[in-house]
Order: structure tokens, then sequence, then C-alpha cells
């Protein structure tokens, strides 16, 4: 038998399409009195975005908090990177750049 997989989308995040803010269900939302913990689905239908004010309907879900970014069909594809988190992404990129700028800047010590 095969299992089937069942994903718990409860605690996902939702980002707004018209303005980019996204809903945190462990934050919740002050501006709507909305406490921590409330998931998504939860939220009233009347539940308007507090940056923006789009209706419920104009948010994506973009996954849970700390977990690979992208299509979950394209994580197994490149060389490994893809199944990095965005945090470990910008260490990898950024502290490449700082050791590529502390090799240049030892080439000043050669004479």
């Amino acid at each position: 038998m095969s299992e089937q997989v069942v994903e718990n989308t409860e605690l996902d995040r939702y980002e707004c399409r018209a303005c980019g803010y996204v809903y945190e269900p462990e934050k919740g939302d002050d501006s709507h009195n909305i406490p921590a913990g409330t998931a998504f689905a939860d939220l009233p239908i009347t539940w308007r975005c507090p940056v923006c004010t789009a209706k419920k309907k104009a948010f994506e879900n973009v996954g849970p908090a700390g977990t690979a970014s992208g299509f979950s069909e394209n994580l197994g594809y490149g060389f490994g990177v893809n199944k990095l988190t965005p945090g470990q992404k910008n260490i990898l990129i950024f502290g490449a750049l700082a050791l590529g700028f502390l090799f240049f800047i030892s080439l000043y010590g050669l004479k």
C-alpha cells in the first residue's frame, strides 16, 4: 500500500498578491484584533489585508516559515541549493561575497 501524504496547512503563511504583505498565523494581526495562532482559514470572510485592504481571496499560500522557497516539484533539481531555506541561501551568498572581498584585499599584501 502506498502512504498518502497529508499536508497540514494550518500554520502556513499567506502572501497578498497585491502588495506582498505576509499573514503569519504565529503572529496574528494586531490591526484587526486577530490573536496569534489563528489559522488563515479561520479568519473571518470580511478580513482584509492590513496594508492594501485586498480581500482574503487575493492571498496565496507560501508555506510555513523556515521551509525551502520555490515550487515543491522543483526542489530536487540543481546541486542541492534548492533545498536551502531563504536564510541559509543568504548566508551562502553573502558569506561567499565576504570571502571574495577578503581574498581581493589580501592581494595588496603581495609585493
